[in-house]
């Protein structure tokens, strides 16, 4: 009878302990362009350059099926985009997402 108490009091403070670690953790927000990852982005878009901003780094394709995305890209890869470019857009998460 001893030894089942020991073993049910090891469980109840086991269980409390791993609960305490649980409700512990906090949750962090997303970093920009990982919520575009998970809601289900496509992975690989082919169209034409609709629009790009070079100031915030962004360009805008209208992909063969007639739907509209909009990637952030770093400076260097947008630089030489004009309106009317067919090209194809791959997307990658951020490094730290």
């Amino acid at each position: 009878m001893k030894t089942w108490s020991t073993v049910l009091a090891i469980v109840v403070a086991s269980t409390t302990m791993w609960a305490a670690v649980a409700f512990g953790q906090t949750t962090t927000t997303p970093k920009q362009g990982c919520e575009a990852m998970k809601a289900g982005a496509p992975q690989k878009v082919e169209g034409q350059v609709v629009s790009v901003d070079q100031n915030q780094s962004k360009v805008t394709i209208r992909g063969n099926d007639g739907k509209t995305h909009e990637f952030q890209a770093s400076p260097e890869t947008i630089r030489d985009f004009k309106v009317g470019d067919k090209i194809e857009a791959q997307l990658r998460g951020a490094a730290n997402c």
